[in-house]
């Protein structure tokens, strides 16, 4: 999920980051508020890196139709990650964020709409689930 960056080019002037060398359909900037969560779904082809920009996202991952507990990862400001096609995925965002989305397809909301598939669970609920059965 975690992409290592390139380390940074530095000069006087400031500071070039590398994020991705390869082409892409979409580049999206989001903003979400403290308490919100995204995504909730998978896509059937379409792939994305996300990078965020300010913010920190708690981000939930698991292979389509599994039944096990989702994977958790925080992903801080500065944080580039991946998610493939075919693969559960969710975003809570404890903190007001922005965060960049660089996809392979173009997001013309038709075609969005039909290559992805809304869950019917929030990843993140069965995730606190197994957290408090495991407390017990």
């Amino acid at each position: 999920t975690l992409i290592p960056l390139d380390s940074p080019y530095i000069d006087p002037r400031g500071v070039i980051q590398n994020l991705l060398h390869q082409q892409v359909g979409s580049v999206v900037l989001i903003t979400s508020v403290s308490g919100s969560t995204r995504a909730s779904h998978w896509h059937r082809k379409d792939w994305h890196f996300c990078f965020v920009l300010d913010g920190h996202i708690e981000y939930f991952e698991r292979e389509v139709g599994s039944v096990t507990t989702p994977r958790f990862a925080p992903m801080a400001q500065g944080t580039l990650f991946f998610t493939p096609p075919n693969m559960e995925h969710e975003m809570y965002f404890p903190v007001a964020t922005s965060f960049l989305t660089l996809a392979n397809l173009h997001r013309e909301p038709v075609d969005y709409e039909a290559d992805l598939v809304r869950l019917p669970r929030k990843l993140r609920d069965i995730y606190a689930e197994v957290m408090r059965a495991k407390e017990k």
